[in-house]
């Protein structure tokens, strides 16, 4: 999802997103989790919901119509949020240099209802959501994931 913030529309954006989501299902996590795999993913659904619902203001009921039509009702066993207060975030995120995604260009306004929305989504399904405050150093960070993957999962990491 590189090049300039305007280069979709919110609906074609999500389509991609969710075409691209179908295919990572059909190839690769279903079959994985057929063969007994761990299947660690960095997007999924609520990313969605977040970018596209929240940030980008796409009716959130058609969203979640749109993943039960990709998805079916298949959801993770687990989804850890790292969170950070935005302009710690852009400014971590700038450290990287010229590399910057079209998402992180779309302004503060845009990355302050995508966190609300990740928020709301962990508030709203905490057996399966756990915050990760990512304004602490990396170790600690790299615990609090060890600790949920632990308790949530009974996984030894």
């Amino acid at each position: 999802m590189e090049g300039a913030p305007e280069r979709w529309d919110a609906e074609t954006e999500v389509l991609l997103m969710v075409a691209a989501r179908r295919n990572h299902l059909v190839e690769t996590i279903w079959p994985a989790l057929e063969r007994g795999a761990w299947v660690v993913c960095d997007r999924f659904a609520d990313s969605t919901l977040a970018y596209q619902g929240y940030g980008r203001g796409l009716p959130r009921e058609a969203l979640a119509a749109l993943h039960r039509l990709v998805a079916g009702e298949f959801k993770p066993d687990l989804t850890l949020v790292l969170d950070l207060p935005v302009k710690v975030g852009l400014s971590r995120a700038g450290r990287r240099g010229d590399n910057a995604t079209r998402f992180e260009r779309m302004g503060t306004d845009f990355h302050e209802r995508l966190r609300r929305g990740f928020l709301e989504i962990a508030a709203a399904e905490p057996q399966r959501c756990v915050v990760i405050d990512a304004t602490v150093d990396i170790a600690a960070v790299d615990q609090a994931i060890r600790a949920a993957v632990r308790t949530r999962l009974g996984a030894a990491v």
